[in-house]
């Protein structure tokens, strides 16, 4: 097996990992990022951005993250796909595997991994995933003003969705597969006084229709069997979000839901010299924006306990 040393290994990309290349790079850390199994990170998916600063006239996701890959290496950043598969972070000195066949020993490790949104496993919503399908209300709402759309969801933060979303839309249809909202009572309060959303409770999508772009969506009472057509152009799936820390997980301090914990107004860990930033550690925001401020506080943090630290 191979091995190599480095003082800045950044794991996965996104703005999270790319901002904490830049940072790093610049400040002669001289940075390896592996890019994970989604170069990009979720915005690879997503198609119009218009809420990230500095694009005017908005941009693409895949273009965004092709920029901020193109700054990183400008800076000579070491870009490289590959997957980390394992860690070891019980010396001063991290231990991790890429691929299962590759070994980087790294003095600061910045964890950039992010989440993956959890989905209803329908074939129709991979295919219209961009084109109408869509896991975040505040990222993609904007382009929906003033049509019909739906969100499938219970808890809080499909309830606030729901209710950003209803402030945009016509109608907002709010599917709910239990015959109760899971979501705290003040949100429940603001869902059920808000005129234009729709509850529909014991139900579940069968199919989201629409051959270019969403045009509607079929779902069946859990009780009765009864189906219903939506007329909806948008289609927005608020389940939940899995962090995707698996590979820290006897390492690192996390929540019940598996999200990294971080020392608050930093991006530290509970192990020196491990640093967390992006989706993986912030289950409140989950915006591109500030992910890449977290990747710019671990790359500070990172090069400052470099410093400090006796190597």
């Amino acid at each position: 097996m191979q091995t190599e040393q480095t003082d800045c290994l950044i794991i996965g990309s996104g703005p999270a990992g790319y901002t904490a290349a830049i940072y790093a790079a610049r400040a002669d850390l001289k940075p390896i990022l592996y890019q994970g199994l989604q170069p990009g990170g979720q915005l690879t998916t997503t198609t119009e951005v218009e809420n990230f600063p500095g694009y005017p006239d908005g941009t693409q996701g895949p273009s965004m993250m092709d920029d901020f890959l193109k700054q990183a290496q400008r800076f000579e950043a070491d870009i490289r796909f590959g997957l980390a598969t394992a860690v070891d972070f019980s010396g001063p000195v991290h231990k991790v595997w890429i691929d299962e066949t590759h070994l980087v020993e790294a003095k600061t490790v910045i964890i950039a991994t992010g989440a993956s949104a959890k989905w209803l496993g329908l074939p129709s919503e991979k295919k219209l995933n961009g084109f109408g399908v869509s896991a975040c209300a505040v990222c993609d709402g904007f382009f929906f003003r003033g049509q019909d759309v739906a969100i499938v969801g219970g808890g809080d933060t499909a309830a606030e969705e729901a209710t950003y979303l209803a402030k945009l839309c016509r109608k907002v249809y709010m599917i709910i597969r239990r015959d109760e909202l899971r979501a705290s009572k003040a949100m429940q309060h603001r869902v059920f006084n808000t005129a234009n959303i729709e509850v529909i409770m014991n139900s579940e999508t069968v199919e989201i229709t629409g051959e270019q772009a969403v045009d509607g969506a079929i779902i069946r009472n859990r009780i009765s069997g009864e189906t219903r057509q939506l007329d909806v152009t948008g289609f927005f799936v608020a389940i939940g979000h899995e962090p995707n820390s698996g590979i820290f997980r006897n390492w690192l301090d996390m929540d019940a839901n598996g999200y990294i914990k971080t020392i608050p107004g930093t991006s530290k860990t509970n192990v020196p010299g491990v640093f967390a930033s992006g989706d993986v550690q912030d289950h409140v925001y989950r915006q591109a924006v500030t992910a890449a401020g977290t990747g710019c506080m671990a790359a500070l943090d990172a090069e400052r306990y470099l410093a400090a630290s006796a190597f």
